[in-house]
């Protein structure tokens, strides 16, 4: 997975993280700047779910991305 297109683009692909994760808040999204560890550890914070889960859930989203 090429994860530097996220942190690289991170200011248009805020809206899509925030469509799948509305759970997030704008703060969170700013705070995550594009970085995978910190979405996984706010994902797993505000939805109480699994490290790995977050992971899987994290790449099939990735995976189904119009880029």
């Amino acid at each position: 997975m090429d994860w530097n297109r996220v942190e690289g683009n991170w200011k248009q692909v805020k809206g899509k993280v925030k469509e799948k994760w509305g759970q997030l808040t704008d703060d969170d999204l700013d705070v995550i700047a594009g970085k995978r560890d910190q979405l996984e550890g706010k994902i797993q914070e505000r939805y109480g779910v699994a490290r790995d889960q977050v992971r899987k859930d994290i790449d099939d989203w990735y995976g189904i991305q119009k880029w």
